[in-house]
Formats: C-alpha cells, sequence, structure tokens
C-alpha cells in the first residue's frame, strides 16, 4: 500500500491550523469550567439558599462526573467518531450550562454541574484525539500540542480571572452561561473545518468495562472529595476509597480477559506513556491544591476583590503559556521529552518553596508574583512533552481512550490534591491555634496566622510532590526526540496508513 507523508502538503488538510484553534477553544472550556465558578461560589450559595455543608457540591458534582466517566467517553468517541462525539460533548455541555445558569435551587444546580461532567467527560478526550489525528509531522505536532499544552495548563487559571469579571460585573449565573456562546462557536468551526479518520467499525463497547472501571473512578474521585468535610478516618470515605481500588483491581483483570476492552492494557504497559500518566497526575495534585490556597489567601487574607484574585493569577497563566509555547514546542523536537519535563517540575518545585514564605503581610509583588512566574514556566515546560509524549505513536483506533486515560490522570490527580492538600492545611492549622491558645493577643490575627501556616505546611507537600513527579518523569520516560523516536522515512508516515 503506498502512503503519502504526513509532512507533504497534499496529504496535510489546510484548514488543521483554524480546526486547531476549535479544539483549543473547547479544552479550554472544559478546563476552565473546573475553576470559573469557584469564585462565583459565595454568590451562588447566597441566592439560591445553599447550606455550607452542601456547597462543595457545586465543584465536585462536576469532577466526579467529569474524572469517572472520562474512560467511558474515551472509548465513545472511539466508537462513534472523534468529530461526532466531539460535537455532540459541545451541544450537551452547552444545555447543561444554561441549565445551571437558569437553577432555581440547589438541587437544579448540583444536577446541571453533574451533567457538564457527563458531557466534559465525552468532549475533552474527542478533542485532544482529533488534535492526536490530526497532527502527526513532528515539527508541526510539537507547535500544536504546545498550543493545547499551555491552554490544559492555563485554563484553570483563566477560570479564576473570568469568575471574578462575571461575578463583580455581571452575575455569577454568566459564569455558566458563558458556555453557550463558546460551544456554539465551536460546533459551527467543528462542523466547517474538523476532519475525522473513518471510525473504527470492528471496536465494540466493554459494558463490564465500563462498570468496573467508571465505578472504580468515581468511588475514589468521592471518596476524596469527602475526606475534607469527614476526615480521612471517616468510615464513609475509607469505604469508597477501599471500594474504587477494589474495583479498578478488578477492572484490570478483566481487561485481560475482555474481547474488546475498554482501556487495552497495552496503551499503560507502554513505559513512556505510562510515566507521562503518572507525572500528570502528580503534577496537577500540586497545582490544584495550589489553586484553592491561592484564591482564600488573596480575597480572606489580603481581602483582594474577585476581579483582583482574577487578575493575580494572570502572571501564571502567562508563564505556563510562555514555557508551553515558548520553551517546549521550540525544543520537543531537539531533546528528548523527560529534559524538559524534569527541570519543569524542579521549577514549578521551586516556585512552591518560595511561596512557603508567605505570611498575613506578605507582599505579592515580591513574596507571591516570583513564585507563581517559577510554577507556571515549570507547568509550561511540563505539560507540553507530557501530551505529545502519551499521545504518540498509538494506534488510530486506541487514541480516544489514550487521550481519556491522560484527561483522567489529570481529573484524579486534582480531586485528590484538592482533598489532601485541603485536609494537610485545616490539620495544620487546627495544630497551631491549640499550641497557642494560652498565648495572649489579638485573636483574629492568630486566626490569620493559623490559616496561612496549614497553607504553608501543604504546600511544602506539594512541592515534594512534584520533585517526585519530576522523579518519575526522569527513570521513566526514556523516549528520544520527536524526530529521532523513528528510523528515517517514517515519523512522517501516520500511523493509519502504515502497512
Amino acid at each position: 500500500m503506498s502512503v503519502t507523508p504526513a509532512g507533504d502538503p497534499e496529504a496535510a488538510d489546510p484548514r488543521r491550523w483554524w480546526g486547531l484553534v476549535i479544539i483549543a477553544l473547547a479544552q479550554l472550556m472544559v478546563v476552565l469550567d473546573s475553576t470559573i465558578v469557584n469564585i462565583a461560589l459565595p454568590s451562588a450559595q447566597h441566592d439560591l439558599g445553599i447550606s455550607d455543608g452542601d456547597r462543595q457540591w457545586v465543584i465536585t458534582a462536576y469532577t466526579l462526573a467529569f474524572g469517572g466517566l472520562l474512560l467511558l467517553g474515551g472509548r465513545i468517541a472511539d466508537l462513534v467518531g472523534r468529530k461526532r462525539a466531539f460535537v455532540i460533548g459541545l451541544v450537551g455541555f452547552a444545555a447543561a450550562s444554561a441549565l445551571g445558569g437558569a437553577a432555581t435551587g440547589s438541587g437544579m444546580l448540583f444536577g446541571a454541574r453533574a451533567l457538564q461532567g457527563v458531557f466534559a467527560a465525552v468532549l475533552a478526550p474527542s478533542a485532544l484525539s482529533l488534535l492526536t489525528t490530526t497532527f502527526t509531522d513532528p515539527r508541526e505536532r510539537g507547535k500544536a500540542f504546545g498550543i493545547y499544552g499551555a491552554l490544559a495548563g492555563s485554563g484553570a487559571a483563566i477560570g479564576f480571572i473570568v469568575g471574578g469579571l462575571l461575578t463583580e460585573y455581571l452575575d455569577w449565573r454568566w459564569c455558566l452561561y458563558v458556555n453557550v456562546p463558546i460551544a456554539a462557536v465551536a460546533v459551527f468551526g467543528a462542523l466547517a473545518l474538523l476532519r475525522d479518520r473513518p471510525r473504527h467499525t470492528g471496536a465494540r463497547l466493554d459494558i463490564p468495562g465500563v462498570l468496573l472501571g467508571c465505578g472504580g473512578l468515581v468511588a475514589i474521585v468521592y471518596g476524596f472529595s469527602e475526606a475534607e468535610p469527614r476526615g480521612w478516618a471517616d468510615p464513609v470515605v475509607l469505604g469508597f476509597l477501599a471500594g474504587g481500588v477494589a474495583l479498578l483491581a478488578t477492572f484490570v483483570w478483566w481487561q485481560t480477559r475482555a474481547p474488546k476492552p475498554l482501556l487495552p492494557l497495552h496503551v499503560i504497559k507502554d513505559r513512556n506513556r505510562a510515566g507521562c500518566f503518572l507525572t500528570m497526575g502528580l503534577a496537577v495534585i500540586g497545582m490544584f491544591g495550589l489553586f484553592l490556597f491561592m484564591t482564600y489567601y488573596l480575597q480572606v487574607v489580603l481581602a483582594y476583590s474577585p476581579v483582583q484574585t482574577g487578575l493575580a493569577f494572570l502572571p501564571l497563566t502567562a508563564s505556563i503559556i510562555t514555557g508551553s509555547t515558548q520553551i517546549s514546542a521550540r525544543l520537543i523536537n531537539r531533546v528528548p521529552p523527560r529534559m524538559l519535563m524534569v527541570p519543569g517540575m524542579i521549577l514549578a518545585s521551586s516556585g512552591m518553596v518560595i511561596l512557603t514564605r508567605m505570611t498575613v503581610d506578605s507582599s505579592y509583588a515580591t513574596d507571591i508574583l516570583p513564585a507563581l512566574i517559577c510554577l507556571g514556566l515549570g507547568m509550561g515546560l511540563t505539560f507540553m512533552p507530557v501530551f505529545s509524549t502519551a499521545t504518540a505513536g498509538i494506534a488510530p483506533q486506541d487514541s480516544g481512550v489514550t487521550s481519556a486515560t491522560l484527561n483522567t490522570s489529570q481529573q484524579v490527580g486534582g480531586s485528590i490534591g484538592t482533598a489532601l492538600l485541603n485536609t494537610i492545611a485545616t490539620t495544620s492549622s487546627t495544630a497551631y491555634v491549640t499550641a497557642r491558645l494560652a498565648d495572649p493577643g489579638d485573636r483574629a490575627r492568630m486566626a490569620e496566622e493559623a490559616v496561612v501556616h496549614g497553607y504553608t505546611v501543604a504546600i511544602w507537600w506539594a512541592a515534594g510532590i512534584m520533585l517526585l513527579a519530576g522523579l518519575i518523569a526522569g527513570l521513566m520516560v526514556t523516549t528520544n526526540p520527536t524526530n529521532r523516536s523513528a528510523p528515517e522515512g517514517r515519523t512522517q508516515v501516520p500511523g493509519a496508513l502504515r502497512t
């Protein structure tokens, strides 16, 4: 069978860069929705009469459905076609967002957020899968994944900025309504610009795998989300975590016997790909924990407004974009991926260490800004090679589920990070207050000092976790630079055309 090199202009889709804009827009919408509601949460809670105990479900309902159903969403993309799944995900996400914006009660808002998560689980892997199959030339692939990695890394920070602006100048409901016009543009763009390979007609849905895999992920994400309000020793938390691990262990066993497995184990058995999955999960644990702390630190301790809080994250966003598009994308074809990922994680960890010095009287310019820049550059250096390496060389019929696995590591890592680091911070704050109960002085200031102390202790843990991510990347991701990773003459040929 004759093939045309992917680098040949005749073989490349002339609209692929406009297609990248659409894919990136959809990915940005999905990622920023994990944080855009955070700043709006106090207003929504007041309007809808949501209790303090239930307010976490505005966030948890989304992450639970998103993280738990990603494997299913990835396989759906492989079954029905990536472009079709992409459009279905966009339309459903927009409808769920409109429903949430119009919520008249807490139950309606929680349900809409869960529905957003369901369609995000279809949308995210199909977006990354379309990117993987659209850009096969190594040089173009580096640029495309640099842009995608920048958005994946900075989307959460952008969510804080957009959420602050919409909440302060319009209404908290616009944090959900804003998705409708974005999705509408992306749908029309997808129909006009995106081109998909024929779907894998021999694929079938692995129903036992869906129940075991998705059930295990939902149980683990829920267990971690309940750890902060209930405590790690609570029977409900331990039961869900143990049940989730048991379901995932059974899922792995079943995948070795299933005729059409939901997650073909060769996807995660590859050393480089597994290293990327672990690196992503650990990196995001630290990053999402930081988002939570810095939001409260800036608003509660430093008394920033929602807009000021959002803008305070802008240097982090700019640094992630710079690290991804101007450094990683330029070097990915020249150096092994781990030579970007390891320094990236060391730099990000250094930013975390700088943040451990913050106090109730810290200055943003001298104590916070340098840390955010280091963290952003480090994340930018890491995310782009992780996305590119994890999806390189995968068979087209497995691109959706591979993309979903990478997204799963990101979402589960975020859920674990938020729960784990928040619990560490709360415990440390309580211990700080207990140790100083007998001390005379300003109780209000001591309470603020206790909160900041808890944050710094948790940030030390986050710094250590990021160093662990760098160690795993250095030991497991051993592949060569993209343009030298295969014998000459093969790197330019899409996997679907090789014989």
